[in-house]
């Protein structure tokens, strides 16, 4: 496939809008055009290698720094994801951070707090599995979490979550404003496929370390949580921090959509390689000949 038909394809499942995005209109089991998986062993290959040079270049130039976000139900790929799109990429600039039940610490501090002193420095690609979204997704499904975050009564109104989204939507343009490059991505995957990769964890030895029974009971609130990723997706994506709503039942579709989305903005950057000046130069010069004199 052409750069431009990559480009479509990632378009094709990208929110910069919410407003009148709705869950329904995305299948999960969407695997792009009929012939792609033909293809997509060398397009990913290809993509990761790709990658790894922008990575390069992005580190080297020291500006921007990257924020990728992933968000999704259990089972839907986040690690498996990101474990084989960063496959090629130099681990030195890559930072990866997972996000699980909040410490007796971060529940003393705003709902931001503890993502915050994660985000990437210039020149890095951070990764966060699961972040501050949680604040508007597990909490919003089981209000007993929110409970353990003692807000006074003014802030735990009825419009709580707007409010929330108005400070992610704040923080995330903060954000960008300061060159750090937000992309967002709900790795979408459909009740009956998390059902088979949850029995696939039952019944090989080899993956039952990754089942947990709370998953299970998680699934009884799945309407839930749909309407919560739909209600946050339409409140939060923007041209500037776009959501990528990628299909998650096929593994290796969602992979390659999420290395050409990466790419794609990076690709925006018009990443380098730092020049030198002429001084600089000299100075390469001089120890060029230093190192030649050598015996």
């Amino acid at each position: 496939m052409k750069h431009s038909d990559m480009r479509a394809l990632v378009e094709r499942y990208t929110v910069t809008n919410g407003k009148k995005f709705r869950l329904k209109d995305v299948d999960p089991g969407d695997s792009g055009p009929h012939d792609l998986k033909v293809r997509a062993g060398e397009l990913l290959v290809n993509g990761i290698q790709a990658l790894s040079d922008a990575q390069e270049k992005l580190y080297a130039q020291d500006m921007w720094s990257v924020l990728l976000i992933f968000q999704a139900m259990d089972a839907a790929g986040k690690d498996g994801t990101i474990k084989h799109v960063m496959s090629g990429v130099n681990p030195t600039g890559v930072q990866v951070f997972s996000f699980k039940q909040p410490s007796a610490e971060e529940l003393d501090h705003d709902f931001l707090w503890r993502t915050t002193k994660c985000l990437p420095e210039k020149g890095r690609l951070g990764i966060f599995n699961r972040s501050y979204y949680e604040e508007t997704l597990v909490v919003r499904v089981h209000p007993d979490f929110l409970k353990a975050q003692r807000l006074p009564e003014p802030a735990a109104t009825k419009k709580l979550w707007k409010k929330r989204f108005e400070d992610i939507n704040a923080f995330e343009r903060h954000l960008t404003r300061n060159a750090t490059v937000v992309r967002k991505f709900f790795l979408y995957l459909s009740k009956p496929e998390q059902k088979q990769r949850f029995l696939s964890r039952l019944d090989e030895p080899s993956k039952n370390w990754k089942f947990s029974t709370a998953d299970v009971r998680e699934r009884e609130h799945w309407s839930e949580y749909m309407d919560a990723y739909e209600d946050m997706i339409r409140h939060t994506a923007t041209p500037k921090a776009p959501w990528l709503v990628v299909p998650a039942d096929n593994k290796w579709f969602t992979r390659l959509v999420v290395v050409e989305a990466i790419l794609l903005a990076l690709r925006e950057l018009d990443l380098s390689f730092p020049s030198v000046d002429a001084a600089r130069k000299k100075e390469l010069q001089a120890a060029r000949a230093a190192l030649l004199r050598e015996r």
